[in-house]
């Protein structure tokens, strides 16, 4: 495929994890909420000192290390709906098991800036995570969800996802990210049930 090996890795695919970022490419969205994914990636690869740069897998991709761990960060660019083709190559090509791969995302049906982490389950409507299940053929896969609340009103959700966070919440974006990043690198480096007592 033509995708770059994690540099000093070694081959042992147990040792690496993938943490994908969902989102959708293009300044027009950068920082709605349906984005969320795509800005912890930010923040986790500034923390890994990793630069992002485009992939023959249809993603940005950086890697580092996080909490002593080689990590592959990836920001698919296939739009939100067809980010499971990226993930599914990266899987491929570097051999990973579903308990080495991690999905964060936004989640509608957690209050704004709750923060919630799990292995496995369904898609709940997001059509990032339907994606990525399709092409993985597993559930089977850790999950960062993040909240970014419900629509007001009659307000189709469809709509609300593409819109940036409101005034009032903006403050609280850079905090929400930095614990998402903190949750993220808690479960790869203590486990699920940890930092799920941490972040929960």
């Amino acid at each position: 495929m033509g995708l770059c090996r994690t540099p000093g890795t070694g081959d042992v695919a147990e040792e690496r994890w993938l943490i994908v970022g969902l989102g959708n490419p293009g300044l027009e969205y950068a920082r709605n909420r349906h984005n969320v994914g795509f800005m912890v990636a930010d923040v986790l690869a500034a923390r890994a000192g990793a630069r992002f740069k485009r992939d023959r897998s249809r993603a940005q991709l950086a890697t580092g290390r996080l909490a002593g761990t080689p990590v592959i960060l990836a920001k698919p660019m296939s739009y939100m709906n067809a980010s499971g083709r990226s993930v599914a190559a990266l899987r491929a090509f570097y051999k990973l098991p579903g308990d080495r791969i991690v999905v964060v995302h936004d989640e509608l049906d957690i209050p704004f800036a709750d923060i919630r982490l799990k292995f496995g389950g369904g898609d709940n409507g997001h059509n990032g995570l339907r994606s990525v299940t399709s092409a993985l053929g597993s559930r089977d896969y850790y999950r960062v969800r993040i909240g970014i609340g419900r629509p007001p009103g009659r307000m189709d959700p469809a709509d609300f996802v593409l819109r940036d966070f409101a005034k009032p919440e903006r403050d609280a974006v850079p905090e929400m990210l930095t614990r998402s990043a903190d949750a993220a690198e808690a479960l790869i480096e203590r486990g699920l049930a940890a930092a799920q007592n941490e972040f929960h």
